[in-house]
């Protein structure tokens, strides 16, 4: 348990993408807090073994799966307090390779995937989760986006893009909810530390399209030239700013993307 600081034990909180990465600190976070985690994902996360923890087996891409569990909690907890649209995919490439080859390049495939995964399932989620939440005439919601929404990655267009595109909604929905006591906020995180989900392909990929090696791409990753802080970010500090938008200390705080960047910007 947490100090309690944040008075959210028994509150009732849904999680996408919960089982690794941020979702998974996040997830951690809340449960030390007392909160009843709901983590719909497609894996569960065995290490993670707690009472108030439960595991959906959820496609955020599929409608019909994602009103099936929201209702499922909602008649089974009574409530739901918060959500957290975490769940996410990256998939690199650029917009024209000048080779002519093709390799690397974005794909209409990739980029309906990218959007059904990031943006869909954050529409999806929010809006099967506020029809409950207008019911109980409160609750938090909290979409994740990315600093580099706002500044471009290079390789990234599709991420970057679905992350713009949730920042928009995430600041029409607040005005929306406003009036049912619903608030709705983003968290942008900047460059954090290493996580199981870059793959070698991945790295590969985005190492060709920036021209730049592996190893100088992995360097990058925690280059902290651009950080004034001067390091990488762990993902409990995402955690704990997460933990504390869903508690009532931020009772006024609505219609906000947040950058967790260490002061990393493009001046």
């Amino acid at each position: 348990m947490g100090n309690n600081w944040l008075n959210l034990a028994n509150k009732v909180m849904i999680v996408t993408g919960g089982s690794a990465g941020i979702g998974n600190s996040i997830v951690k976070k809340l449960l030390e807090e007392g909160v009843l985690v709901a983590n719909f994902d497609l894996k569960n996360n065995d290490q993670i073994n707690h009472k108030n923890y439960f595991f959906y087996k959820v496609d955020v891409t599929k409608k019909s799966e994602i009103e099936r569990q929201v209702e499922e909690i909602w008649q089974t907890l009574g409530r739901i307090d918060g959500l957290v649209n975490n769940a996410g995919i990256a998939l690199p490439g650029m917009l024209v390779n000048p080779d002519d080859t093709g390799k690397y390049e974005l794909t209409e495939e990739m980029f309906d995937r990218t959007i059904a995964v990031n943006q869909k399932s954050v529409f999806l989620l929010s809006q099967a989760v506020a029809r409950k939440m207008i019911k109980q005439q409160s609750g938090v919601i909290v979409n994740m986006s990315t600093e580099s929404a706002r500044e471009g990655s290079v390789g990234q267009g599709f991420y970057v893009g679905t992350k713009g595109a949730i920042n928009s909604m995430t600041c029409t929905w607040a005005k929306e909810l406003g009036k049912y006591n619903i608030r709705v906020l983003g968290i942008a995180p900047g460059i954090m530390e290493e996580t199981n989900l870059r793959s070698v392909n991945y790295e590969k990929a985005l190492a060709f399209i920036r021209g730049v090696s592996i190893e100088e791409l992995r360097k990058g990753y925690v280059n902290a030239s651009s950080i004034p802080l001067g390091r990488a970010g762990k993902l409990s500090e995402v955690a704990e700013v997460v933990a504390f938008y869903l508690s009532d200390h931020a009772s006024y705080l609505s219609g906000i993307i947040t950058n967790i960047a260490g002061g990393k910007s493009r001046g």
